[in-house]
């Protein structure tokens, strides 16, 4: 494990732990925690934050994984397929990820986002707990490929706000509440995070010491934030999904006035 203070293993301990919160209310975590470990771990190069970061989000993931399917009518069995697609998608995404500029991919995602959020504000309904219906064979085929192979090529081409864009396509989609979306996208997030995890690991860019102890918190965190969204239902849900819509709007821009 790198050399670091106690005050900064404490922040990075309580920023795994509100990542863990965000993840499993709506995703969106990263925002969170990859910056916060990029300015606290200034000396340890970037491939090892992006392994650490992965080992540590598969924890929180697959806790708040555990905690939705107690309660909340997840279809198992289509979240695995999507996320094996969203798997293959981001393999797929990071092969083309060298040759697409970042600073011609952030505005198109701003433009993306703000029209995502104009729809969730002009829509109450969407996402709502009187949505549903049966879940038709063309639904899963479609979900299966644009949802788990296009949001899955996206994270492996540029990345930030995958999380969010997996709970919204599969309300779209499959016509899920937020709160079962979330729970579904929990699920994809396990099999993306594993298959991302296993080629950190391999190249040996994982502090596995690090990761265990922020595992603890984003665990935590990840847990607390899916009986929350249980408790609190999909109008709870919603109004996260707006806050981090916007933060991840602004963070682009960020980036973008800086690049």
């Amino acid at each position: 494990m790198p050399d670091i203070s106690l005050t900064m293993l404490v922040v990075l301990c309580l920023a795994a732990g509100a990542a863990g919160w965000i993840d499993a209310v709506v995703g969106g975590g990263g925002l969170l925690l990859l910056p916060a470990m990029l300015l606290g771990l200034p000396h340890v190069p970037a491939a090892h934050i992006l392994g650490t970061n992965k080992a540590v989000a598969i924890v929180g993931t697959s806790g708040a994984a555990v905690t939705y399917l107690r309660k909340a009518p997840v279809d198992v069995r289509t979240a695995v397929r999507i996320g094996l697609a969203a798997l293959a998608g981001s393999m797929g995404g990071a092969f083309f990820a060298a040759g697409i500029s970042s600073e011609v991919l952030r505005p198109v995602i701003m433009v993306v986002l703000l029209g995502v959020a104009a729809f969730v504000l002009l829509r109450p309904s969407f996402g709502g707990t009187g949505a549903g219906g049966p879940v038709t064979r063309v639904r899963t085929v479609t979900a299966i490929v644009l949802v788990g192979g296009g949001i899955g090529f996206y994270d492996g081409l540029f990345g930030p706000g995958t999380g969010t864009f997996l709970v919204l396509a599969l309300t779209a989609v499959l016509h899920l509440d937020l709160v079962t979306a979330s729970a579904t996208a929990k699920i994809v997030n396990v099999c993306t995070n594993g298959g991302a995890l296993a080629m950190f690991a391999y190249q040996g860019t994982v502090l596995w010491q690090l990761a265990a102890l922020m595992a603890v918190f984003n665990l935590a965190g990840g847990m607390f934030g899916a009986r929350m969204a249980l408790r609190k239902g999909s109008e709870f849900v919603r109004g996260v999904l707006l806050v981090v819509v916007f933060s991840l709007v602004a963070k682009l821009a960020f980036d973008q006035w800086n690049a």
